[in-house]
């Protein structure tokens, strides 16, 4: 496997004593999609601050290419590598095309060139209609294209990008997400983007990188950080709806029962009797129907819905067998299954559809 394109080792950051960073290893692999993905006050942020050279760390160093970039001169050229966009676009009170051809200029690249780099970046965005337009006049959709053309002109061989779509509405987000996946990954352009939208993060990235108060809790492909959270955090900041924690009552042929508040739930893993789980299940994993499964199921639990929830295309429908489930229902099947508050149904999941997350005594 060939080295990262772009290696941090060992930082740490912080500020009247508490720790912001604790960043003991991150590498970024060259031509990857890559989002950070947290809380407010997680870090991301400030580790984009500090990628790009922007920020000082207490600790730490960064190696681009295999070589430690340093302070001075080095650290220049790094950046040079690097385009930012924030959440705002902070455009210049000024036309379009001066927007986007002020980073050309400033890099000091001829006539020809700048116009080049501006001519191309506005056709890749389709925004070339817009070359003189005052920024002002742009909507905010418009103007956060210009900010990304802007950002594409200087040629990066990596994109940082903090909350870039955050303000914008969800066809404006997806129409910019669609053409901004599409010129990054013609470009081979690495990007790392900060998010606090899972469905962005998944829909979007070759890896996810979960943080929490600073730290790194996981870091992985979005299937597997979706289908195999690191811990409790990740499982609910990802969207498992349904995390619980039990006691495995038995173990044998790679299958558990788990009891959890006098119910049994059955698992697959090798976890000894006696001890203490924490796991979690996929809210489209849970199945409903009016009478016995009369599915392969392992687990199927009696019981009532106590809340629905109306989420466009779906429904969150809560229900209670002793235990709290939450799963996520069609509307059609909603409809079939007459599922509200008070009806009585059996819910169904497979064993190999409950992951344990940790265990302890």
């Amino acid at each position: 496997m060939s080295a990262p394109l772009v290696e941090i080792r060992d930082l740490r950051i912080e500020r009247n004593g508490a720790t912001v960073l604790d960043v003991p290893r991150l590498d970024l692999v060259e031509g990857r999609i890559i989002s950070l993905i947290g809380p407010n006050g997680a870090g991301k942020s400030t580790l984009l601050l500090w990628i790009m050279r922007l920020l000082k760390g207490d600790s730490g160093v960064i190696r681009h290419r295999g070589e430690e970039v340093t302070e001075g001169a080095a650290a220049r050229r790094f950046r040079r590598r690097m385009s930012m966009v924030f959440q705002e676009s902070l455009l210049f009170s000024t036309t379009v095309y001066r927007n986007i051809a002020s980073g050309p200029r400033m890099r000091g690249m001829d006539r020809a060139a700048v116009r080049h780099a501006v001519e191309r970046s506005m056709e890749l965005f389709g925004i070339a209609h817009l070359a003189r337009r005052h920024a002002r006049a742009l909507s905010g959709g418009e103007a956060q294209r210009v900010n990304l053309a802007r950002a594409l002109a200087l040629g990066p061989e990596i994109l940082l990008m903090d909350e870039p779509f955050s303000s914008l509405d969800a066809p404006t987000r997806e129409s910019l997400i669609d053409d901004l996946e599409r010129i990054v990954r013609e470009g081979k352009i690495t990007l790392l983007f900060a998010t606090h939208d899972r469905g962005e993060a998944i829909r979007l990235s070759d890896e996810i990188i979960v943080m929490n108060r600073g730290r790194v809790v996981q870091a992985d492909t979005p299937g597997r950080i979706t289908q195999f959270p690191a811990d409790e955090f990740v499982a609910s900041f990802m969207g498992t709806e349904t995390n619980l924690s039990g006691t495995v009552a038995a173990s044998s042929g790679g299958v558990l029962s788990l009891t959890v508040n006098g119910a049994a739930v059955e698992a697959v893993g090798e976890i000894e009797p006696g001890r203490q789980v924490a796991f979690c299940i996929h809210p489209e994993n849970i199945v409903f129907s009016e009478g016995p499964s009369e599915s392969s199921a392992r687990n199927s639990f009696r019981g009532r819905v106590t809340r629905v929830v109306p989420m466009g295309l779906y429904q969150k429908v809560y229900f209670d067998c002793g235990f709290t489930l939450v799963a996520f229902v069609s509307n059609l099947s909603t409809g079939e299954l007459d599922i509200r508050p008070g009806r009585e149904l059996t819910a169904s999941f497979k064993a190999t559809s409950v992951h344990i997350i940790r265990t302890w005594r």
